[in-house]
C-alpha cells in the first residue's frame, strides 16, 4: 500500500536522523569530531605528527622546568657562599693585624663555624639530589661538613701555619695551597667519587636536553669550577680557595704574630685567596644566571609552539561547538517532524484499511 511505502521511507530517514543526533551528542560531550583516529581519514597522518610534536615540546618544557628548579636552588647556595667569601675576604682578613693578636681567637672561631656552613652549603639538595655532587645524586659531595674544622685538609693547613716564622711566609702559603689541593683519602674534604679523576672528578657538567640536538650545562661541582675561571692567589677552584682561606684563619693564634713580616705576608695571601674565591663565585653566579635566562627563553618558545600546534590539531580533531549545537537543534526538530509524520500517515493508513 502507498501509505506503508511512505512510512518505510520515513522510517529510513528517521534512522539516519537518529544516527546523526547520536553523533552530534557524542561530539558535544567529547568536543571531538570522532573518538576513533581512523575516522579522521586523510587528516590522520597530520594529526599523528602534530601529537608527536606536541609531546616533544611538553617533554622539553618539563625538563627545562626541572633544571630551572635545580639552578634556582644552586643560586641560593652560591649566593650564601659568596657572602661568606666576601665577609672573610673583605672584612675579617683585612683586620688581621700582628699588632692586635687578641682578636685572632675570635676570628678563628668564626672561621671554624663558617667552614661547617660552607660544607653544608656544598651539600645542598633539590628534589632529593645533591646539587654539587656531579652525577652522584645520592651521596653528599662533602661527607663530613661538621668535621671540616678538624679534618685532614684543615689539619694540614694548621700544621703549615704553625711553622710560620723566619721569613718562610711564601713556603707556608705554598703548603696551605698544597693541602687544599690534596685529594688523598683522609685529607680531602670531598667525597671519593668527585675526588677521583676517573669518576666524578673527570666527568662533564650535568646538562639538560633543552631542544633538538641541544644540551645546556647546568650542573656544578663542590671541588672544581664549572663556568668560572679563578685568578690571582688561587688553587684554581673557588670552593678550595674558600675552604683554604677559612681553614687558614681558623689556624691563626697569637703565636704567629711573633714574626710580624711573615704574619703580614700570610694575611695578604689569605685575603687575596678569599677575594679570588669571591670573584670566581660572582662569575659562577653570573654564568649560571645567563644559562637560566636562556633556558627560560627556550621554555617560553616551546610553550608558544605547543599552543600553536595544539590549535592546528584542534582544527583537525575538534568540533566547532556552536555549529554542533545548532545542528543538534536542527536534527532534533527534523526528527520530531519525522516522528509526527510517521504517526499521521500510520493513522491515515489504518483508517483507509478499516474502510
Amino acid at each position: 500500500m502507498p501509505g506503508i511505502d511512505i512510512i518505510g521511507r520515513l522510517d529510513t530517514d528517521t534512522a539516519v536522523l537518529r544516527a546523526r543526533l547520536l553523533t552530534l551528542t557524542r561530539q558535544q560531550a567529547t568536543g571531538l569530531k570522532s573518538e576513533r583516529p581512523a575516522d579522521l581519514g586523510a587528516q590522520l597522518p597530520r594529526a599523528l605528527s602534530l601529537r608527536a610534536e606536541i609531546a616533544r615540546r611538553d617533554t622539553y618544557g618539563t625538563l627545562i622546568g626541572q633544571a630551572l628548579s635545580r639552578t634556582e636552588a644552586t643560586q641560593q647556595a652560591l649566593g650564601r657562599l659568596a657572602d661568606i667569601a666576601r665577609k672573610f675576604g673583605s672584612v675579617i682578613a683585612v683586620k688581621l693585624d700582628a699588632n692586635n693578636p687578641d682578636v685572632l681567637p675570635l676570628y678563628a672561631s668564626q672561621a671554624r663555624q663558617a667552614l661547617v656552613e660552607v660544607g653544608q652549603l656544598l651539600n645542598a639538595q633539590q628534589g632529593g639530589e645533591y646539587l654539587f655532587g656531579g652525577s652522584d645524586f645520592a651521596n653528599p659531595p662533602v661527607p663530613d661538613p661538621d668535621g671540616l674544622p678538624t679534618g685532614g685538609m684543615a689539619a694540614g693547613i694548621a700544621t703549615a701555619i704553625g711553622m710560620l716564622g723566619g721569613g718562610n711566609a711564601a713556603a707556608v702559603a705554598a703548603a696551605t695551597r698544597a693541602a687544599a689541593l690534596d685529594d688523598t683519602a683522609g685529607v680531602t674534604p670531598f667525597s671519593a667519587f668527585i675526588a677521583d679523576p676517573s669518576r666524578g672528578g673527570g666527568e662533564p657538567r650535568r646538562s639538560v636536553v633543552s631542544a633538538d640536538g641541544t644540551t645546556t650545562p647546568v650542573g656544578l661541582f663542590a671541588n672544581r669550577n664549572a663556568a668560572a675561571t679563578s685568578a690571582g692567589e688561587t688553587t684554581g677552584s673557588w670552593a678550595r680557595d674558600l675552604l683554604r682561606g677559612l681553614a687558614s684563619i681558623a689556624a691563626l693564634t697569637p703565636a704567629q704574630v711573633a714574626s710580624q713580616d711573615d704574619f703580614k705576608a700570610l694575611a695578604d695571601t689569605i685575603r687575596h685567596g678569599l677575594q679570588s674565591a669571591s670573584n670566581a663565585l660572582a662569575d659562577e653566579q653570573g654564568a649560571l644566571g645567563q644559562t637560566e635566562e636562556q633556558l627560560a627563553d627556550m621554555q617560553t618558545r616551546h610553550g608558544q609552539m605547543h599552543d600553536q600546534l595544539k590549535a592546528q590539531l584542534a582544527n583537525i580533531e575538534e568540533v566547532d561547538m556552536g555549529d554542533v549545537l545548532s545542528r543538534m537543534q536542527a536534527t532534533k526538530t527534523a526528527l520530531e517532524a519525522s516522528y509526527n509524520a510517521i504517526g499521521t500517515i500510520a493513522s491515515l493508513s489504518l483508517v483507509s484499511y478499516l474502510r
